[in-house]
């Protein structure tokens, strides 16, 4: 590596840990890059557990962190709706179909389930049916536009591989002809507001994820450079296939100290 980064912002589930094991190595070489004098910056799509809760999560794992270093969609979508409500001069309605774990993180804004502003969409779990789905249909057909904490089509879970939810954001999108606005990567402002935390420039930062379309290619649309490691949810044959070249690949987190060597 000829320029060794200011920042690196690292993806969590898949490249620091899978289930509740730290990925071998990750641990050492985050004190390693602390050591290093590198700010890190944790990032993730995760929209079941509230802030406090994920980094209380990591610190468990035995993973060094403060509050302010670990930035999550549902608070990219909060500081979003701030802004337009702050737009509008007037309280934005939602309707947070969200986890019930984080729809503390909304309650500053007024719910509306039939005639909201914005729909927020996350993770939900087994809670999707027609119903549900035909009703956010008929909302959005009405107006409301749509907010997604993000877009990631799979991710990895102890038992394997499973859809995600853009999997109903493509949906939505496409039977109502609308584009969601995705909070989380790789949406480009989500990047900007990490880059803005640590004050570093795109070149000075550095993108650690399992996920070549998300981390990798979310970053490096943004002029930040992009690694991919081959844990979690890597699949050799889908990344082949990816448009996206990363501009690093490790085995794991691990190697990522004698990258920056």
């Amino acid at each position: 590596m000829k320029r060794i980064p200011e920042l690196i912002m690292l993806d969590l589930d898949g490249t620091l840990y899978v289930g509740k094991q730290p990925i071998p190595g990750a641990i050492e070489c985050l004190r390693q890059l602390r050591k290093r004098g590198i700010q890190l910056r944790f990032l993730t799509n995760t929209t079941t557990k509230p802030q406090d809760e994920l980094v209380a999560q990591l610190r468990v794992m035995g993973f060094s962190l403060e509050e302010d270093e670990l930035i999550s969609a549902p608070v990219g979508a909060k500081l979003e709706l701030l802004s337009l409500q702050q737009k509008l001069q007037r309280p934005v309605r939602i309707w947070p179909v969200v986890a019930d774990s984080i729809k503390q993180d909304f309650s500053e804004f007024f719910w509306d389930e039939y005639t909201p502003d914005y729909v927020v969409l996350g993770d939900i779990g087994d809670a999707w049916d027609i119903t549900l789905i035909n009703r956010l249909f008929n909302v959005m057909h009405s107006g409301a536009e749509l907010i997604a904490l993000h877009k990631n089509r799979f991710w990895q879970t102890e038992e394997g591989l499973k859809a995600d939810i853009g999997f109903f954001v493509a949906g939505l999108e496409y039977v109502c002809n609308k584009e969601a606005q995705v909070m989380g990567k790789p949406n480009r402002g989500f990047f900007k507001r990490v880059l803005n935390s640590a004050g570093v420039d795109t070149m000075d930062a550095l993108m650690v994820g399992d996920d070549i379309d998300s981390d990798v290619g979310g970053a490096q649309q943004m002029g930040i450079r992009g690694c991919l490691v081959r844990t979690g949810k890597y699949r050799a044959a889908y990344a082949e296939q990816s448009p996206v070249r990363p501009n690093y690949i490790v085995d794991s987190i691990a190697g990522l100290i004698e990258l920056v060597q």
